[in-house]
């Protein structure tokens, strides 16, 4: 929602702008300029990106329509469902999670937080980094560098739709001057058919020029710059999911296992640490 209406905002901009010139949006409207321009921009986002960046940049714009990885209640969800594992650990013994991570989509403690079981990218962080704890394949100490490297090579595949639309980005304005030098060209080969024709056609070689600094700095930008906000805000999720996890296995009660993993999370992401502690001594002790 926010997004759309900073695009409302930019776009109300330019046609006021224009009415209090004296003209209408409809002096822009050369399509020629517009194939040109978008066009272009679309065949360097082609060449520049795999197919699985392609994917991975549509799904991040829609994120970003939606306004964000996730609302601020699933940070929440997230640490009770951690909570829970924990203290089942903790009374019934690590092998009692067994079942649990063979399917934790269908596990009765994940089904309670769809804002997880819904994530199969979550999901498999958590099953991966805690089996190993379950099975006693690594030891405590030996946890962190593992959710580190997982964490590490996330942020790298993330970084990938950014660095993409960056180049996108900074490709805009020399691809309107592209459009603009092709519209000069048009219009050199009409001198003679008189003023009004060749002034005409300049305005249109400009629209080019125009198109390509709007998309850049009113779009395509600002878009990249929320990409790589949400994306920081993905990790900063499952950063608290594997320090909570290398927290507990490192002997930490649930209760500071799950706070260390609140830690590290934003002001404005994690919940009061009054709030959260009385939420989750009021959860029901799960069984296996």
């Amino acid at each position: 929602m926010v997004l759309m209406i900073g695009m409302a905002i930019v776009i109300a901009s330019v046609v006021i702008g224009l009415a209090l010139g004296g003209a209408s949006v409809m002096v822009l409207m050369h399509m020629s300029e517009f194939v040109v321009v978008l066009g272009i921009c679309l065949g360097v986002l082609v060449i520049a990106s795999p197919l699985s960046t392609l994917k991975q940049i549509m799904g991040k714009t829609v994120i970003a329509f939606k306004g964000g990885p996730f609302p601020k209640s699933a940070y929440l969800d997230v640490m009770k469902m951690l909570y829970q594992f924990f203290m089942l650990a903790r009374k019934e013994g690590l092998l009692a999670l067994e079942d649990h991570l063979a399917d934790a989509t269908n596990s009765e403690i994940c089904k309670q937080y769809p804002s997880f079981t819904k994530n199969p990218i979550a999901v498999g962080f958590f099953t991966d980094t805690l089996r190993p704890v379950v099975d006693g394949r690594v030891k405590p100490d030996q946890l962190r560098a593992i959710v580190n490297a997982e964490l590490a090579s996330m942020r790298k595949e993330n970084s990938e739709s950014v660095d993409v639309l960056g180049l996108v980005g900074d490709s805009f304005p020399g691809i309107g001057i592209c459009a603009a030098v092709l519209g000069i060209i048009i219009t050199m080969g009409s001198v003679a058919e008189g003023a009004e024709t060749v002034g005409y056609k300049v305005a249109a070689a400009l629209t080019g020029t125009f198109l390509g600094v709007f998309g850049a700095y009113g779009f395509i930008n600002p878009l990249t710059a929320l990409i790589e906000r949400n994306n920081e805000s993905e990790q900063r999720y499952y950063r608290l999911i594997g320090e909570a996890i290398v927290s507990f296995a490192a002997g930490m009660a649930p209760l500071m296992a799950v706070e260390m993993g609140r830690r590290s999370l934003m002001s404005s992401e994690r919940p009061d640490g009054d709030t959260l502690e009385n939420d989750l001594k009021s959860l029901k002790v799960p069984t296996r």
